[in-house]
């Protein structure tokens, strides 16, 4: 999926879905460590990819988070 197109679905879902999706990628990113690790994986920016997700994702939590404090 597109750095864009992930970008776009994080806004759309709601607090649930976006907590469940940082759950998954996390996940996900331990699976690929663990590749690299043990079958030297030749995919790395997979993981820097995952990481990144992660981080847009928990932006945005971040951010909704604040905005419903000031509110």
């Amino acid at each position: 999926m597109h750095m864009k197109n992930i970008h776009k679905d994080i806004l759309e879902k709601n607090d649930a879905d976006l907590a469940q999706f940082v759950a998954e990628k996390r996940s996900e990113l331990q699976k690929l460590r663990f590749g690299v690790a043990g079958s030297g994986m030749r995919n790395t920016h997979a993981i820097r990819d995952t990481r990144r997700q992660i981080a847009q994702s928990l932006t945005e939590l971040t951010a909704r988070a604040k905005k419903e404090h000031n509110q």
